[in-house]
């Protein structure tokens, strides 16, 4: 492919003398599971993210599942969540027992449209997700007013928006917005804003390891002990078990790469906002392509745009024959997959959008001769 849609190789050349020297040291010390490496890391993150406590699990799906767990989410409760995200969301829901409860989006954001929140608690409601899609953040002053408002926990999925800071939603769209939980957490990190924080660092993340790893963080002590717990078979020393816990243990060598990697983090993503910027003004005349909005906080995990002619499928083919890589986040919403087949009736705006949306190439490295040879290739396109 002559332009990638993610070409991790730049970033690991530009860091090969600091994280192989990183992982010489892991090597040398034999401390590979929940070494002083982890330790360095959870201490790092809670400080960037301005928390008390980070947890290192092995994946984004499991710090999802223990931050439920944590939670005392359990068989017979509900969660509400967005139909449009990665199944990792609905499936961590239906692993603890509890049901997934699927709202719509808003068009604008791809996230969840806490207007449609409300509508779908019931008696057994007892948590939200809202994703920060994309690197996108959620209206989280309102999704507080609500979870508030009506008794619920909120737990933030971030595994797309490491970095991505809050600025505000109650300008529109729900009457019951209190401005000064909208003022409170503005300017906050994702992922510090509601009672718990799930990220994932799969390598295609914008904090990305070489494997699977994630982190739980919260500023709750009790949620911050039992997902110390939980991550090692529910025990808080070796040999005296308390809960039927996970083996879901950040590992040394994920650690020390992901240390070296978060001192270039905020570099990384205001480079992703410059290539947003860069595409959004050179499709800006597409009669056919709608291109995201770039709202202040969001760090474009994905850059997203709607093909709105019913061709978004065949441009992303003609990209293909020119070498240029695209890919669909999400063909099918998670409601709609086989999984959940008759379950739940569909969402509108999010069916709309997961037959419109097609993300571009975009990583750190991407030079700007590459950002505009895209856009002219979907500009050009009939």
């Amino acid at each position: 492919m002559k332009i990638p849609v993610l070409d991790l190789k730049p970033q690991y050349q530009q860091l090969k003398a600091e994280i192989d020297q990183a992982i010489a040291n892991v090597l040398e010390s034999t401390q590979f599971v929940l070494g002083p490496e982890v330790k360095l890391l959870e201490s790092e993150i809670a400080n960037y993210l301005g928390v008390k406590h980070a947890i290192g699990v092995n994946s984004g799906t499991d710090a999802l599942i223990i931050a439920l767990r944590a939670l005392k989410i359990e068989p017979g409760d509900e969660v509400i969540t967005t139909s449009f995200s990665f199944y990792a969301t609905a499936e961590s829901i239906s692993l603890v027992g509890a049901k997934p409860i699927f709202a719509d989006i808003q068009a604008d954001s791809f996230n969840i449209d806490p207007t449609t929140i409300k509508e779908k608690i019931t008696s057994k409601t007892k948590a939200i997700i809202p994703v920060h899609l994309y690197g996108q953040p959620a209206a989280m002053a309102q999704i507080n007013t609500i979870a508030q408002e009506f008794g619920l926990k909120v737990i933030e999925d971030c595994a797309q928006a490491f970095g991505a800071v809050y600025h505000g939603d109650c300008n529109h769209s729900y009457q019951s917005c209190d401005d000064n939980q909208q003022q409170k957490i503005t300017g906050k990190y994702v992922g510090s804003i509601g009672d718990v924080g799930a990220y994932s660092f799969y390598p295609t993340k914008n904090l990305g390891a070489y494997g699977d790893g994630g982190m739980i963080v919260t500023n709750s002590d009790n949620i911050g002990e039992l997902a110390q717990m939980l991550r090692v078979h529910g025990a808080k020393k070796n040999y005296h078990n308390e809960l039927l816990g996970y083996n879901s243990r950040l590992d040394s060598l994920q650690a020390c790469i992901l240390r070296v990697k978060l001192k270039y983090i905020n570099q990384w993503n205001k480079a992703r906002r410059n290539i947003a910027e860069n595409y959004n003004q050179l499709l800006a005349n597409h009669p056919n392509i709608i291109t995201p909005t770039i709202t202040k906080g969001h760090v474009f995990h994905q850059y997203t745009i709607r093909v709105t002619n019913g061709k978004r499928d065949a441009l992303k083919d003609y990209l293909a024959n020119l070498g240029i890589g695209s890919m669909i986040y999400y063909p099918i919403p998670q409601d709609q997959l086989p999984v959940y087949k008759g379950q739940y009736q569909p969402n509108p705006i999010t069916m709309k959008l997961a037959q419109e949306v097609l993300s571009l190439p975009i990583f750190p490295e991407l030079s700007l001769e590459k950002v505009t040879e895209v856009a002219q290739a979907i500009n050009n396109f009939q």
